[in-house]
């Protein structure tokens, strides 16, 4: 009966921090598209958010992490990270979201690849290679951060990358990108490298050779 209990309360708390979690994105929508609205009102500098925009940054990811989550991609944690992450990417510009979609629709492919190999050479590998909040904003925090400073530049929406007109949210965004593609690679080579390689991996620091994942 104390275990069921102990369930029933893990569950519910689960459901509150859902909730809790998509009330503080939406508001936090919701302040990016006033702060837009008031700017441009004020300065005349910055576009308002459209509302459908609004509703696509959340919706999209938020569907998104839901089936990364039933099929076990992401754990509990990872999702409501990867939510968060998604939101933020989407709302400054659709291809910051383009690129994080292709990093981790390939990344959770080769991580379910070969899981039987996996697992036998990694004992603390998951099922369908479920990701944490700590590896979600290790590979989406500096993104995220790069994404909040391209809002705060020239607002959210799409640009082209042009150094003479807009030189800081051109660097941002080639910045971003080439974060997002070192995540990429450094994945690509963690799910493939230890299926494919005959020998063991070696440290870069002192080249010395260690077990397999």
């Amino acid at each position: 009966m104390i275990f069921e209990d102990e369930i029933q309360m893990k569950e519910y708390l689960m459901t509150m921090t859902d909730m809790i979690v998509l009330c503080a994105t939406l508001a936090i929508s919701l302040f990016f598209w006033i702060i837009s609205i008031t700017a441009s009102t004020y300065y005349g500098t910055l576009q308002p958010v459209s509302p459908w925009r609004w509703l696509f940054s959340i919706l999209v990811p938020l569907t998104l992490t839901t089936r990364a989550l039933k099929k076990r991609s992401l754990d509990h944690g990872g999702a409501l990270g990867a939510l968060l992450v998604g939101f933020i990417l989407t709302m400054a510009n659709i291809s910051f979201f383009s690129a994080l979609l292709a990093f981790f629709i390939t990344s959770s492919k080769l991580t379910r690849w070969k899981g039987d190999v996996k697992k036998k050479l990694d004992s603390d590998y998951k099922e369908g290679g479920q990701r944490n909040w700590v590896q979600v904003f290790c590979n989406g925090g500096v993104p995220t951060e790069l994404a909040l400073l391209y809002m705060i530049e020239v607002g959210p929406g799409e640009m082209p990358v042009d150094f003479g007109k807009q030189y800081s949210a051109s660097w941002m965004c080639l910045s971003l990108l080439g974060a997002l593609a070192c995540s990429t690679g450094d994945t690509w080579a963690s799910e493939v490298g230890p299926v494919l390689s005959q020998t063991k991996p070696r440290l870069i620091t002192s080249w010395r050779e260690v077990p397999t994942g």
